[in-house]
C-alpha cells in the first residue's frame, strides 16, 4: 500500500506554526500516512508549546537540538532525515512549510495529482495572500492558468510533494552543505533525472512568506538590504 510521510520544519514562528499543524490534522487523507514535525533550535518557550501539541494532535516531534550543535538553519538535516524515512517506508515525502495553510483536501488531491502523471517528481501547490492573489515565492506563474502545469521553473517548497520514485534516484547527502536552502537544486535535479515536475495552479494553499524568519521580509520591502545583509553575512545560501 502507498504511503505518505509529511513534514513541517519549524523555527519558532509559533503562531503560524500551529495554523500549519492545525490545517493538516484537519485535512481529510484517505492513504495512510505520518506526520512529523522537525524542530530546528525554537526557543524552549516554543519548544515546550510544540511538545504539549504533539501528545494532544498526534504527530512525531524531532528536537534537532537533541543530534546536532549545528546552529540553525538545518534544513538539510532534516531533509536527509525525512528521505531516509520515506524511503524505508515505501513511502512519497510531502513538506509543508510553517507559514502555509493547506486546505481540507489540498494533500489528497496533490497526491493524487501526482500520482495520475507518469514520472513525476515534485508537485507543488501554488502559494497565494489572504486574498487569493498568488504571492511569493511563485509570482513568476501571477497570470498562469489555473490548471495544473508542467513546471521547468523551479519549486518551492512551500507545500511540495517529493514522488518516492524521484526521492530513490538521488541521494540527498549529495547537497552541498554550504547552502541554507535546496528547493532550486532539488527541483533541478529532478529535471535532470528525467523527472517532470507541476505546479497546481488548482490548489492554493495560503503563504505568510518568511514568518519564521522576519530578516527575510527584506527581500519584498527593501531588497537592497536583504542583498547586502545576504552577501556580507553569507546568509540564505542556495
Amino acid at each position: 500500500m502507498k504511503k505518505l510521510h509529511i513534514i513541517t520544519p519549524v523555527k519558532d514562528s509559533i503562531d503560524t506554526t500551529i495554523n500549519t499543524i492545525n490545517t493538516i490534522a484537519a485535512s481529510e487523507i484517505s492513504i495512510p500516512f505520518v506526520y512529523t514535525v522537525y524542530n530546528d533550535f525554537s526557543t524552549d518557550e516554543n519548544t515546550a508549546r510544540l511538545r504539549q501539541l504533539s501528545e494532544s494532535t498526534g504527530f512525531e516531534l524531532i528536537n534537532l537540538c537533541d543530534l546536532t550543535d549545528h546552529p540553525s538553519p538545518n534544513y538539510l538535516l532534516t531533509l536527509q532525515m525525512a528521505q531516509e524515512k520515506a524511503l524505508a517506508d515505501g513511502a512519497d515525502l510531502l513538506i509543508v512549510e510553517s507559514d502555509v495553510e493547506v486546505g481540507r483536501l489540498t494533500i489528497q488531491s496533490l497526491w493524487e495529482g501526482a500520482h495520475s502523471r507518469p514520472q513525476c517528481g515534485l508537485a507543488a501547490a501554488v502559494t497565494v495572500d489572504e486574498n487569493g492573489k498568488v504571492n511569493y515565492p511563485y509570482g513568476y506563474a501571477a497570470k498562469w492558468k489555473k490548471t495544473v502545469i508542467e513546471n521547468r521553473k523551479h519549486c518551492s517548497f512551500c507545500c511540495t510533494l517529493l514522488t518516492n520514485d524521484f526521492l530513490s534516484k538521488f541521494d540527498f547527502h549529495e547537497l552541498d552543505p554550504s547552502n541554507h536552502w535546496h528547493d532550486v537544486k532539488i527541483s533541478h535535479k529532478s529535471l535532470k533525472l528525467g523527472f517532470k515536475n507541476y505546479l497546481f495552479m488548482t490548489l492554493p494553499v495560503h503563504h505568510r512568506p518568511n514568518s519564521s524568519r522576519p530578516w527575510k521580509q527584506l527581500k519584498h520591502s527593501n531588497p537592497i538590504l536583504y542583498y547586502w545583509r545576504k552577501y556580507t553575512k553569507g546568509l540564505d545560501k542556495i
